[in-house]
């Protein structure tokens, strides 16, 4: 009889043992859970190297649409503001040529270089580089008289026009070639190591909201030639 009764409280005891192993486990269980949540959310947060450059080309891209708006402007004989010309091209040169085009070859061309991979599309991106500087030169130059004689705006518009048709392919070549690429050349250390150099390597430029505070620069030159508004793009049917 006690034999049984000492089985019964052992098997109890058992029971009550494993109940309460259960339940702190699970309450670890779920710390851990939830730690792993907050780490993930934490990754989600990280722009990683490619996508950080793409974004640069959405601002580039904006700048393109101003060109494209002052070239007609000057074809039409439509007046407006010469100095939006000179802040675009200021922008082109301190945010585009000095920072953004110095991350991809001091960080990007040298590991396709290394890895021999893409080696000739590098040589050109390079290339178009310097290109794009001459063509600054020349638009910095012109944009800082606010009153263009013929032969003036002649060469303005000319610049304009082939730096966007540069660098409308140019861009687009590296987002859907060598960006994608690039993630298979680097390892998922070096990958992860060069999302806080390029984000260090911004502020320290540009200050802590550097990309945010270039964009309401180009926020503010659209709206002086009336191209802010997005739905004015939308075609009539």
């Amino acid at each position: 009889m006690n034999d049984k009764l000492n089985q019964k409280n052992n098997r109890r005891d058992f029971i009550r043992m494993g109940v309460k192993a259960g339940i702190v486990s699970g309450i670890a269980g779920f710390g851990i859970l939830s730690g792993c949540n907050k780490e993930d959310e934490n990754e989600g947060q990280k722009v990683s190297p490619p996508e950080d450059l793409m974004q640069e080309h959405g601002l580039l891209n904006r700048v393109l649409l101003i060109y494209d708006q002052c070239r007609l402007n000057l074809f039409n004989k439509t007046p407006f503001d010469k100095k939006s010309l000179l802040d675009s091209a200021g922008i082109i040169r301190n945010f585009v040529e000095d920072y953004h085009e110095k991350q991809e070859e001091n960080y990007l061309f040298p590991r396709f270089e290394k890895a021999n991979q893409l080696t000739d599309l590098v040589k050109i991106l390079r290339e178009q580089h310097k290109a794009g500087r001459t063509i600054t030169d020349g638009i910095l130059q012109l944009a800082k008289t606010n009153t263009f004689l013929d032969v003036d705006t002649a060469n303005m518009t000319g610049l304009l026009e082939r730096f966007n048709r540069m660098y409308r392919p140019h861009e687009s070549r590296e987002d859907t070639v060598l960006f994608p690429a690039f993630r298979k050349i680097v390892s998922s250390h070096e990958y992860d190591a060069l999302s806080e150099e390029f984000e260090k390597n911004e502020h320290k430029l540009f200050g802590e909201n550097g990309f945010e505070a270039m964009i309401e620069k180009v926020v503010i030159i659209e709206k002086s030639l009336g191209i802010y508004e997005l739905a004015q793009f939308t075609p009539k049917f």
